[in-house]
């Protein structure tokens, strides 16, 4: 009875930290601040009022948990970004997600060295862990909110990409660290293998998944997102079994399927953008709950954490991105909006947990460190992002999510859609097919499925989109514009 007890105990204490975590939301986005603060925050001042809850979870414990939100929420910030946003901005996000990261290493590791005076392997795994900008935070930022143009697909395309390559480059410099023979061609080469085959098991992953999420039909509605969450982790699991990226390959894989027509799109974006907000509860509280504050009373770790972040915000980022943003074809006010938008979270703890479980030299001071930045970026850029985007004109809007609705039509004889294939229907970004029933019987369909007259279609979208979808689906082809 005594373990029942403290079970329940338990279950009471999670449930409704996650309940005031869901509710606190709302109170963040109020105040532009975005919700990593508010559980990092919150679980620090937990762990600091008591050894118990620092304790209940170890280090390794902390990075397993990271994992596995990581790999949710670049799952789901692929599926939202979709490819045929990623293939308009694909040249500066892959510049800055790998050229960028690259230039953000070196030059971070040259200020820590030169300017806070660590060694040069200390001041290259600080570098790797805060180089890339990170996806869980970025996302939340925009989750409400929508920048008009590219700027914001840039922005979070480059949060997907640049992951894997600070993971590489920390892997590289955990090695360096603690095995004789280490070299940064090592460290490179490494980084081009994992890249490789996380790029290669993602695109082959999405691809032979796609016929079995369009043609085997389920007994259950509830089970189309399940489905396509266990072929996330399947492809996380065979690129990181081959010695590739993981993290890329579920980046890939969801930007792959995210404008695909599946059966049941609509319930499988509306479940993965549900567990991504979990996932991101959970990472930043587990991570929140390693670094209790009284470990961070030195004077030290906290004025080297804020001199570097503010380097890197101010000085470093904008000397990696700005010669790399150049030949893009964005205005200037969007250039220096990606420039100040790169948001540090959960990534850089996490690989920060990397260091100490490889147990490399000084990786308590490095774990501190990479704390304050973290914390400086979501507090400070982080809550700042809608102002500076007023400042520099960045066309930015606020979306309500509670908007999408779902409405049925029935295909007209001269309906645009009637004897087209649904890929072929200008829906975009706007509305998705969620059902097909022809001759009353429920219909398992794909991009290549024709539509017919009389068939009758679900689709979710927004009121606004109403007109529009009148003219595809029961209106004359020539009235669409």
């Amino acid at each position: 009875m005594t373990e029942i007890f403290d079970f329940g105990a338990i279950v009471l204490l999670v449930s409704s930290g996650v309940f005031l975590a869901v509710l606190g939301m709302r109170l963040a986005d109020r105040v532009s601040l975005p919700n990593a603060a508010i559980f990092l925050i919150a679980a620090g001042l937990l762990a600091a009022s008591s050894d118990s809850f620092r304790d209940a979870l170890s280090i390794e414990v902390v990075e397993r948990i990271g994992v596995v939100a990581l790999i949710v929420i670049l799952f789901d910030g692929g599926l939202h970004i979709g490819l045929a946003r990623f293939r308009k901005s694909a040249k500066p996000i892959l510049a800055l997600g790998i050229l960028g990261t690259f230039a953000t290493w070196g030059l971070v590791a040259f200020a820590a060295h030169y300017t806070l005076g660590l060694s040069w392997i200390t001041a290259g795994l600080i570098g790797a862990a805060i180089a890339p900008t990170d996806p869980a935070v970025t996302f939340s930022v925009f989750g409400g909110r929508e920048v008009r143009g590219r700027a914001g697909t840039i922005l979070e395309g480059e949060a997907g990409t640049n992951d894997p390559v600070g993971i590489a480059l920390m892997i590289g410099m955990i090695e360096l660290a603690t095995e004789d023979g280490g070299s940064i061609a090592v460290v490179l080469e490494e980084f081009a293998i994992e890249m490789g085959i996380g790029l290669a098991v993602g695109v082959a992953g999405a691809m032979l998944l796609l016929p079995v999420f369009q043609r085997v039909r389920l007994t259950s509605p509830a089970l189309y997102p399940i489905r396509v969450l266990a072929g996330a982790g399947i492809i996380y699991g065979l690129a990181s079994v081959a010695h590739g990226s993981g993290f890329l390959a579920v980046f890939v894989a969801g930007v792959l399927l995210g404008d695909v027509a599946l059966t049941r799109k609509g319930e499988i974006e509306v479940f993965h953008s549900s567990l991504a907000a979990l996932a991101e509860i959970a990472a930043f509280a587990a991570l929140g709950l390693s670094v209790g504050y009284s470990d961070l009373d030195h004077a030290t770790v906290w004025a080297q954490g804020l001199v570097l972040a503010l380097v890197l915000a101010l000085v470093l980022r904008p000397l990696a991105l700005v010669p790399l943003l150049a030949p893009v074809r964005l205005r200037r006010g969007e250039k220096l909006f990606i420039v100040w938008g790169g948001l540090k979270g959960a990534v850089p703890i996490l690989l920060g947990s990397l260091a100490v479980l490889a147990g490399v030299e000084d990786s308590g001071r490095i774990y501190g460190i990479i704390f304050v930045v973290v914390l400086f970026s979501v507090l400070v850029q982080g809550s700042s992002i809608t102002f500076v985007a007023k400042r520099l004109h960045v066309p930015f809007r606020t979306v309500d999510q509670d908007l999408v609705e779902t409405f049925e039509f029935a295909v007209g004889e001269f309906a645009f859609a009637n004897g087209r294939r649904i890929e072929e229907l200008p829906l975009a970004e706007r509305a998705w097919i969620g059902v097909l029933v022809r001759d009353s019987r429920p219909q398992a369909f794909g991009p290549q499925t024709v539509l017919e007259r009389g068939d009758r279609v679900q689709v979710y979208g927004q009121p606004e989109t109403v007109p529009a979808l009148t003219r595809i689906f029961a209106g004359r082809s020539q009235s669409y514009e």
